[in-house]
């Protein structure tokens, strides 16, 4: 699975400093966007949100210190079950919290 890359995230912002641009990068004043037609009101109203559904359970973001090796097992774990690692960090920490509620 190849993983994405956010300017938000430490590798994005490393290359974001290295000064390594497209080639072609200029400022968008400098972009002729003359032939693109505007957008009529009813695209605008088929227009959909792209991302993340909004679940009104929004998470938490923190930041926490796992060992490499145990975080290496963990993403081998998600891996096998073919899902992300911090859903299957989240999904243990549930199980153990109800476990160790009741």
């Amino acid at each position: 699975m190849a993983r994405k890359q956010f300017a938000s995230s430490a590798p994005g912002k490393r290359a974001a400093k290295s000064g390594k641009h497209m080639p072609d990068s200029r400022p968008d004043s400098q972009i002729d966007f003359s032939d693109i037609p505007e957008s009529t009101d009813e695209e605008l109203q088929r227009a959909r949100r792209v991302g993340r559904p909004r679940t009104g359970r929004a998470k938490q973001l923190i930041a926490i210190r796992i060992d490499p090796r145990l975080l290496a097992q963990l993403r081998r774990l998600a891996a096998k079950q073919d899902k992300p690692y911090q859903t299957l960090i989240h999904e243990l920490l549930e199980k153990a919290a109800k476990r160790n509620a009741a």
